[in-house]
């Protein structure tokens, strides 16, 4: 008689989407699967939904840079009857596979998806159950029984033989609710419908920041052409004092989309087990974030861009973010912008990409699978250093998005101030924020707004914040750290004010990062420090800590892979 085994998907956003996929194309004999989603719809998750967008957001990726799942987004659309065009403002004529569209109509093509790949999986004999509304609240790891217990709610219970943990975005709050006006993130959308008369604060200038933009926007004004054919914005009556102000560390605002040739570069630089391993054995057990960056990066472009190489060849990974941050920053960051949207406009009208930026995507990518083995003094780097730059550059903010801000900027009704490192944010007593930064000449500032928006996009959460107690209680999972190479590195740490530290009994120096400790195979690792074969973890703002670049379709499309390949190979 075939052995079932009984696999649970806690999650039915685009992470469950690929799995559910990847585990369908395995075709492991005698499986089941259940899909537990808390909200009514499969797929779309929170960004594609209406807790993360509304009709005037769209998404910053092309079917042309999507992983691959049942039918393209070209196919969806060309499906589509004229009337659900209409409503989402699509030419079907007019529409390829290089176009964005609403994150509105995304979540319903990845709805479409996730029924393609049900229809699938029957035809394969693999039993799919969906529990659609149904919050996991618990997950209960029955080790004597080489079994897991999913418990939705407070009453109902389901016992499979693995758990994938696919729950997406989370967005803790403290204050929001409590203090009118002052929200801890902007979604869903639907909160920031505000007509205001007064400047509305704003931390970040991400594409989680633009979302917030163009929701404000739209309630306090309309966007409308002029005689050029330009793009304007005009103020609504009662909006007169409506303005936006930005708050950023850089100064800067982020890149924009441009045409990519290779959008899925980062494969092809995936370093193998065998090279990971020589790095480490050279360099006391850790994998070096120079080698990373030398190999991933600059050696790159020796054949691809020999002159931009020659440029670069002798530049340090800290001289190099230097180099191109101070470029963007001698400029003022709206007239950047706007350069920068005709350079990404010749870009897709030639259809070439702009490499570096690229391969700069790429190189964030494929830090992930080699995190774990950084010191803690390279991931300190990588998160002080790197990360800023990347964070800018790979957000790809659409033509659409970017030509708003613009429009907005000149219409004097949106602004950025760069508060540096230094900065920091303290509910207001009644409502809104107060910010505190300092000037050029050291002097502290506060700016009290009466609406104000923390958009510093998804943040990694700590080992405190996991959902599922019965794994913390019985020491299923453990927290994320990395050894420290040097001591004297360390020390510096503590003396600085780093309290994330602690001492080992042996004397080694560790630091505590964000989330749980997974193994390579995105399997939970107890307090025993033994992978548990039982339960995979996928759940991105847990795993921030061992994935600095955690985010996207691409992220959701490997980590799936590698976990179903896993399940295939009965571990």
């Amino acid at each position: 008689m075939q052995q079932e085994i009984h696999i649970a998907i806690i999650g039915g956003g685009p992470s469950g989407l690929f799995m559910y996929k990847r585990l369908i194309e395995q075709d492991i004999a005698g499986l089941k699967i259940s899909i537990f989603e808390s909200r009514k719809q499969l797929g779309a998750g929170m960004p594609y939904s209406y807790e993360g967008a509304t009709a005037e957001h769209i998404t910053n990726v092309s079917d042309h840079e999507i992983p691959p799942l049942v039918t393209s987004i070209e196919e969806y659309v060309q499906s589509l009857s004229e009337t659900m065009l209409k409503a989402y403002g699509i030419d079907a004529d007019d529409f390829n596979r290089y176009k964005v569209v609403p994150r509105l109509l995304f979540g319903r093509y990845l709805s479409e998806q996730f029924i393609l790949l049900k229809r699938l999986a029957d035809d394969r004999g693999i039993e799919t159950k969906v529990y659609l509304s149904s919050q996991v609240s618990d997950i209960i790891d029955l080790e004597n029984q080489n079994q897991v217990k999913v418990v939705v709610g407070s009453t109902d219970t389901y016992s499979v033989d693995k758990v994938i943990i696919c729950t997406g975005h989370k967005w803790p709050t403290r204050y929001e609710g409590n203090v009118e006006h002052y929200f801890e993130s902007p979604y869903p959308p639907s909160k920031l419908a505000l007509k205001t008369n007064h400047t509305v604060g704003i931390r970040g200038a991400s594409l989680t920041a633009i979302d917030a933009i163009r929701t404000l926007a739209r309630h306090n004004g309309t966007f409308e052409r002029n005689d050029k054919g330009e793009l304007i914005y005009q103020i609504d009556t009662g909006s007169e004092n409506f303005k936006i102000l930005l708050h950023t560390r850089s100064g800067l605002l982020p890149a924009i989309r441009f045409h990519q040739e290779e959008p899925f570069l980062a494969h092809s630089l995936l370093i193998s087990e065998e090279e990971l391993m020589l790095n480490r054995l050279e360099n006391e057990g850790f994998v070096s974030l120079d080698f990373l960056f030398e190999r991933n990066f600059k050696s790159q472009f020796k054949v691809k861009d020999p002159d931009f190489y020659a440029i670069i060849e002798k530049l340090s990974l800290e001289d190099f973010v230097e180099t191109v941050l101070s470029l963007r920053g001698q400029k003022d960051p709206f007239e950047g912008f706007r350069e920068e949207y005709q350079q990404s406009l010749n870009s897709i009208r030639k259809e070439k990409s702009i490499y570096w930026k690229e391969l700069l995507a790429a190189l964030s990518f494929t830090l992930n699978y080699p995190a774990k083995y950084m010191s803690a003094e390279d991931m300190l780097r990588l998160k002080k250093v790197l990360m800023p730059l990347i964070s800018i550059v790979i957000a790809f903010v659409p033509q659409g998005s970017s030509r708003e801000l613009l429009a907005l900027h000149d219409a004097g009704r949106l602004d950025l101030i760069n508060v540096g490192d230094g900065s920091h944010l303290e509910p207001g007593e009644h409502c809104g924020a107060n910010y505190f930064y300092s000037d050029e000449k050291g002097e502290v500032l506060k700016t009290h707004y009466k609406t104000f928006v923390d958009c510093v996009g998804q943040q990694a959460l700590g080992f405190e914040d996991f959902p599922f107690k019965s794994l913390v209680d019985n020491g299923s999972i453990s927290p994320a750290y990395l050894r420290f190479r040097s001591v004297d590195r360390a020390k510096a740490e503590l003396l600085a004010g780093n309290d994330h530290m602690f001492v080992a009994s042996d004397g080694a120096i560790f630091l505590q990062v964000p989330g749980i400790k997974i193994d390579d195979r995105f399997r939970l690792v107890d307090q025993r420090g033994s992978s548990n074969h039982r339960i995979f973890m996928m759940a991105v703002p847990y795993i921030g800590g061992y994935n600095p670049d955690y985010s996207g379709l691409d992220f959701c499309a490997s980590t799936s892979s590698i976990i179903a390949q896993q399940i295939a190979e009965g571990g």
